[in-house]
């Protein structure tokens, strides 16, 4: 009897697109798919740093190009993606926060996240997938979401909104891209130690409610996100869609 064939993690011969690839988790998930052999188109609005990373990832032996574009203006967005080839695998790590208390929320405060966070996502994810039906060969689109969008948090109520909207988009999509051979999911990671996350590691009592929550008892790492990425962008995950994969730590288990 001739056993079962692990599916394949490799990414030879896949297009990736990676936004938010400037820096954090983004540069981190630009990395490991490069180094899974696909070719990584890394995006985001900050070109010197995106030429930092894409020089990085040749330096390692991987693929890699810069394309400049601001997730919140969809005129931009939408013009970057149809000069490109249809993808393969679109990763969106682009993300805003501007956090407070939910009774001094500001207008113009509450539209910058949701322009960056839920509305870039959505038509993002529109453009990744009317590109992936032409190709004909389906694809793997992956946003980074948030523990947050499963659970509330202190001074966040903008930011969860986002999140638990990307988490509900996610879901319908799944549900009408399947048979394109799209799939579409999240990673909602807790706190990771990047320039984003590092004021709230400074306060003293934010950082003990964090800790508190985190059952594994330390925050995460970019490389704790890099290999659920590749999973996720690969055949190993050729059964799963419209779901979220959480690496929390153990913050949502109760």
């Amino acid at each position: 009897m001739a056993l079962p064939t692990t599916p394949s993690f490799r990414l030879d011969g896949k297009r990736a697109l990676v936004t938010g690839a400037s820096s954090g988790i983004g540069q981190a998930c630009a990395a490991a798919l490069g180094e899974a052999g696909a070719h990584v188109v890394a995006a985001a609005r900050r070109v010197d740093k995106l030429k930092e990373t894409v020089g990085e990832i040749a330096e390692h032996g991987g693929s890699a190009e810069v394309l400049a574009f601001d997730q919140a203006d969809l005129d931009d967005m939408t013009a970057a993606l149809i000069a490109q080839a249809p993808f393969d695998i679109v990763l969106n790590s682009a993300g805003i926060a501007r956090h407070g208390p939910a009774a001094e929320t500001m207008p113009e405060d509450y539209d910058a996240v949701m322009n960056v966070n839920l509305r870039g996502a959505y038509f993002l994810s529109v453009g990744a997938a009317k590109g992936m039906m032409k190709s004909g060969r389906g694809g793997s689109i992956i946003h980074i979401s948030s523990q947050m969008g499963h659970v509330g948090g202190q001074e966040r109520a903008v930011y969860c909104a986002t999140k638990f909207g990307v988490e509900g988009m996610v879901k319908a999509m799944a549900i009408e891209w399947a048979a394109h051979r799209i799939r579409i999911n999240t990673i909602c990671p807790t706190f990771v130690m990047t320039d984003f996350t590092r004021k709230a590691f400074e306060d003293p009592e934010r950082r003990a409610w964090i800790m508190d929550k985190i059952k594994l008892d330390r925050p995460a790492e970019v490389e704790d996100i890099m290999g659920a990425a590749v999973y996720l962008a690969s055949d190993a995950s050729a059964m799963i869609t419209g779901t979220s994969l959480l690496v929390d730590g153990g913050w949502t288990a109760g």
